[in-house]
């Protein structure tokens, strides 16, 4: 498992994180024996990075982590979780300081810590990354001793570039994968030169590039690729990453000859990010510890070949529908 060091905070972070979206909720049932499992399996397999949110099944994803970091001896992994979802209705007028902290309290007693690693306004409106009120309100609940560090969590890359010319903003999580090029192509570099570490989410959109899906794929009625295709409970661009499934069906096809012989497309998708020195963990999900274990593989550097080869796939196919739009 490649290690790093997350970004000005000094923390040392394994590459390949734990998405807790899964175990929380929207992603179909998952039981809590199974999520606490799972979360073990991504541990014992290195991961020392954990993302989660407080509206990931109200609470239950941080409760999950809670739980099972209590039964594990030793250093306790890096937690970060995200604050703002809560509330409704969700506008730019909410994000006070008040708000936010109690927001944050809350996590505090979910995770059963005194401290949050890191604690990321979880895409919030646009106006708010401009807003130097919010990052005066975050940096006053540092200073209470709530918070260790602070970050954002973005939709759009110009909202990545605006929160980072705060210079309390220690990350941003964005979307990034085969699918969701546009990060590369300015954001990257600028993160790079503040020392601005990179959480990568989505890495699979969704289960897409997992090569296991079909045009015959069902979802739960409560896994948000059923009731999320076009943006009806949040940005479309967290589900599928935003791309046409039969679209993204086709450049899955058009990718799987260039997976090395006996990798996992999964493994394949995560190790592809990973090229990226920008990027400082990607965080797969998983409900199962099989699919914990899958996504900790860790492959070999990409030939520049490879790397070209699927960007030329994200040109002709996937570009068109997503690349203005983030």
């Amino acid at each position: 498992m490649q290690t790093t060091t997350f970004g000005r905070t000094g923390r040392p972070t394994s590459r390949i994180g734990f998405g807790a979206w899964a175990i929380g909720g929207t992603w179909g049932e998952v039981t809590v024996e199974e999520a606490k499992a799972t979360l073990h399996a991504a541990l014992d397999a290195g991961m020392t990075f954990v993302d989660t949110a407080d509206v990931y099944g109200d609470g239950r994803s941080e409760r999950i982590i809670r739980d099972v970091l209590a039964e594990r001896p030793g250093e306790r992994p890096f937690v970060a979780t995200k604050a703002g979802r809560r509330l409704s209705p969700h506008v730019a007028e909410g994000y006070t300081q008040a708000n936010i902290e109690a927001f944050i309290d809350r996590s505090l007693t979910n995770l059963g810590i005194e401290m949050l690693d890191l604690v990321q306004l979880h895409c919030p409106p646009t106006p708010v990354y401009s807003d130097p009120g919010i990052y005066a309100a975050l940096d006053a609940i540092k200073a209470k001793g709530k918070i260790a560090d602070y970050g954002v969590s973005v939709e759009t890359v110009d909202e990545a570039r605006e929160a980072i010319r705060h210079p309390g903003v220690v990350s941003v999580q964005i979307i990034y994968n085969l699918f969701r090029q546009k990060p590369a192509e300015v954001f990257f570099k600028e993160a790079l030169a503040r020392n601005v570490a990179v959480i990568a989410r989505v890495p699979l959109a969704s289960g897409l590039l997992t090569g296991k899906m079909s045009a015959a794929s069902t979802f739960a009625a409560d896994d948000h690729r059923s009731f999320n295709r076009n943006g009806e409970a949040f940005d479309k661009g967290e589900t599928f990453s935003g791309v046409p499934f039969d679209v993204a069906l086709a450049a899955v096809e058009e990718l799987r000859p260039l997976v090395p012989q006996g990798a996992t497309m999964a493994a394949f998708a995560l190790r592809w990010i990973l090229m990226e020195d920008a990027v400082t963990v990607v965080i797969p999900g998983a409900k199962s510890p099989a699919q914990a274990r899958a996504n900790a593989a860790d492959l070999p550097a990409l030939s520049v070949e490879t790397m070209d080869a699927a960007r030329e796939v994200y040109r002709r196919h996937i570009a068109p529908h997503v690349h203005h739009l983030w």
